[in-house]
């Protein structure tokens, strides 16, 4: 059950870092979007450049096959969006969406080995952790008008 209430909040927490990515509220590019994660993850996990040039290509594959894993699982989620959906039909749906969670968590483990390889586990904390803010700047960006909060600001935190 613990899993579980992890996997929602994952799955939650990822939700407006995909509106982002699909430019909803600053109009970014895919590329303009990773450039300011990359330079924000950089500097506040105090990563040098030779392990940034190492590091992203890989979090960036991360990154999509983790999208993609998502995509699938939401897919198979809105097909209970139809009102003639049978209860063992949402059974079937949810356990698809379910496995595409623990897919997603499983790669995520898999990336977490590759990258202890690159990073010593001080700068892969700081990694994660700016990860995390990084995402939560992202939210606070989208509920002020553009220029106010957010990773886009300069100079703040």
């Amino acid at each position: 059950m613990k899993r579980l209430i992890v996997l929602l909040i994952c799955v939650c927490s990822c939700i407006p870092m995909l509106h982002a990515i699909d430019g909803c509220e600053q109009h970014m590019t895919r590329e303009e979007f990773r450039a300011k994660q990359q330079a924000y993850i950089t500097e506040k996990a105090g990563l040098t450049k030779e392990e940034a040039e190492k590091f992203f290509p890989i979090y960036f594959e991360l990154q999509e096959r983790k999208n993609q894993l998502n995509r699938e699982g939401w897919e198979q989620f809105r097909k209970g969006k139809d009102d003639k959906t049978t209860e063992a039909q949402y059974e079937e749906i949810l356990d698809a969406f379910m496995d595409a969670r623990i897919a997603s968590d499983r790669l995520e483990k898999t990336y977490f080995e590759k990258f202890k390889k690159i990073l010593p586990s001080k700068k892969l904390f700081r990694v994660y952790h700016a990860e995390m803010s990084f995402n939560r700047d992202l939210v606070k960006g989208m509920h002020h008008p553009r220029g106010k909060g957010g990773p886009n600001e300069k100079g703040k935190k």
